[in-house]
């Protein structure tokens, strides 16, 4: 396998050269909150928006067909990204967030009630806990957690002694957003369908980085978000089965994804456009496809070997200095490193990064339960992409033993 040009392709990225800050290149690795879109999404953007916009679906006219074609060829992109078996098993959302809702909404009121359970993972994202506690709180239904170990990988006996004839659902992310460590969601899919119960999968922090197959996987359900994805901000995904989905009811109504209204009775269109209510953000969608196209292009294979290759020696780099805490030691992990450094709030160390022109994420990261079985009040996460470089790595690792030594 040969590898990335890496040096070529951070041509592609218009910020990673043209913006300085405090006088300094700026070292982006703050990708696992956004990652950043390369010229040919954003040209392509640019043309939908320039020469092919117009309302989709319903319009008979040159524009309109221009629009729709391009918007269900962004939904037939993603399908063979993901492995779907079929577009219609592709729901264009606003973002992972809504996904999930969409599911709890349209999946759970329906086939969750008083007394039954839903398993979740004590590493998950508040987008993956919050519309479940809110859906459980409505049905009389609880929550049962998956605890994780010092490392940040779950405990797979105990997830096992979790199910019982009252389990509705697992939900499950794919890669931790604060830890960074991969969960065996195959496994885990298995365990869960041995019993019956079918499975969400939190993908938000995976497509980017390694191939996924929801075939192969197996699950259910699968969400993730565009602007992750080197896409734009405001699209997302939900794949579902088809056979769930058509049993489903509509999260959101109005135009679109109905078939016949009357004041009598409103018959629901067929799948995805159930799920598609009103004017969708098409040029997103459209950004969206283009993003998968790209990172197809460049080989999934490749994109993560070279990512290892930089967690490796992210690690082995701040691993190094001391005072340094890594929170999150999993034995497979995506290219994340969450961080602190003694006793430097890291929000502190955020701040004195950027003077130095290196973008972390630093805070809770949407975690909170993870943040307090780590006895942290937060981390600074250090998140990369296939366009960081080693030398990147030298510069955060330069300027996190700055840090420290500022705080002796």
């Amino acid at each position: 396998m040969t590898m990335l040009d890496i040096e070529r392709l951070r041509g592609d990225f218009p910020v990673l050269d043209q913006v300085k800050v405090n006088g300094r290149d700026l070292v982006y690795l703050d990708n696992a909150a956004s990652s950043q879109m390369p010229r040919q999404v954003i040209d392509r953007i640019a043309r939908y928006q320039s020469l092919e916009h117009a309302n989709i679906h319903r319009g008979v006219h040159h524009l309109s067909d221009a629009a729709t074609t391009a918007y269900e060829s962004a939904r037939s992109s993603v399908r063979r990204f993901i492995n779907a078996a079929e577009d219609r098993e592709v729901i264009f959302t606003s973002g992972t967030t809504d996904a999930i809702n969409l599911v709890a909404h349209g999946w759970g009121r329906a086939c969750v009630g008083e007394g039954d359970e839903i398993i979740l993972s004590e590493v998950e994202h508040h987008a993956n806990i919050v519309p479940w506690q809110m859906l459980c709180e409505e049905k009389g239904a609880r929550i049962r957690v998956i605890p994780v170990d010092d490392r940040g990988e779950l405990d797979l006996v105990a997830y096992a002694s979790l199910f019982n004839e009252r389990t509705r659902l697992v939900g499950i992310a794919h890669v931790s957003n604060a830890l960074g460590t991969v969960n065996p969601v195959r496994e885990m899919i298995a365990t869960a369908h041995a019993h019956g119960v079918p499975v969400l999968v939190d993908g938000a922090q995976a497509v980017a980085h390694e191939v996924v197959d929801v075939q192969a996987l197996d699950c259910d359900f699968y969400a993730f978000s565009g602007h992750k994805l080197y896409g734009p901000t405001g699209i997302g995904i939900l794949y579902g089965r088809a056979a769930l989905l058509e049993r489903m009811r509509p999260f959101k109504g109005g135009g679109d994804m109905i078939l016949s209204v009357s004041f009598e009775k409103t018959t629901y269109n067929i799948i995805p456009h159930k799920f598609e209510a009103g004017t969708p953000p098409i040029m997103p969608a459209v950004g969206l496809g283009a993003a998968v196209e790209y990172l197809s292009g460049l080989g999934l294979a490749k994109v993560a070997a070279w990512e290892q290759s930089l967690l490796a020696y992210g690690t082995e780099r701040l691993s190094a200095i001391q005072g340094v805490r890594i929170i999150g030691t999993a034995r497979h992990k995506a290219a994340v490193i969450s961080f602190n450094i003694a006793d430097v709030h890291p929000h502190d160390v955020g701040s004195l990064l950027n003077d130095e022109g290196i973008a972390v994420r630093t805070g809770h990261h949407c975690a909170q339960p993870v943040m307090k079985r780590y006895g942290v009040p937060a981390t600074v996460r250090a998140s990369f992409a296939f366009y960081n470089t080693r030398a990147e790595v030298d510069t955060l690792a330069g300027a996190v033993d700055k840090i420290r030594r500022l705080f002796e």
